[in-house]
């Protein structure tokens, strides 16, 4: 079970991929009887916002969204042509802006960046039934 998205620089597609990851986890629990908990819908709409906002703003070009389903844990990479790894910055409360993989980390079960020429892949994991 997979979806995926192509994130280009319109704006619109952070909504698009937010809708996407809801419509997926929906199928998946519906059609295909994997337990998926509410809260963890409301936690991979995050992730998925927070990964193709940031994408969107510090990758110079295109970017991909891909959602995988194994067993009770959903995969969400985010490939983009940044080559620069992200780095989590310590937590700031004062700082206006850049907690979008603080987030992430805070939220997935596991957080992993990967260089994939000509960019990087961000794999974030979530346990469906227990988040």
């Amino acid at each position: 079970m997979e979806a995926s998205l192509s994130v280009d620089v319109d704006g619109s597609r952070i909504a698009h991929a937010r809708h996407l990851a809801v419509s997926f986890l929906t199928t998946v629990r519906e059609t295909h009887s994997v337990p998926v908990a509410d809260s963890a819908v409301e936690i991979v709409q995050l992730i998925v916002s927070e990964l193709v906002t940031n994408a969107r703003k510090y990758a110079p070009g295109p970017a991909v969204l891909q959602m995988h389903v194994t067993g009770n844990a959903l995969r969400i990479e985010l490939w983009d042509s940044n080559p620069l790894p992200p780095s989590v910055k310590a937590p700031d409360p004062g700082r206006i802006g850049q907690h979008g993989l603080e987030i992430v980390t805070a939220l997935a079960n596991n957080v992993s960046i990967e260089s994939k020429p000509p960019g990087k892949r961000i794999i974030a994991t979530v346990m469906l039934n227990t988040a």
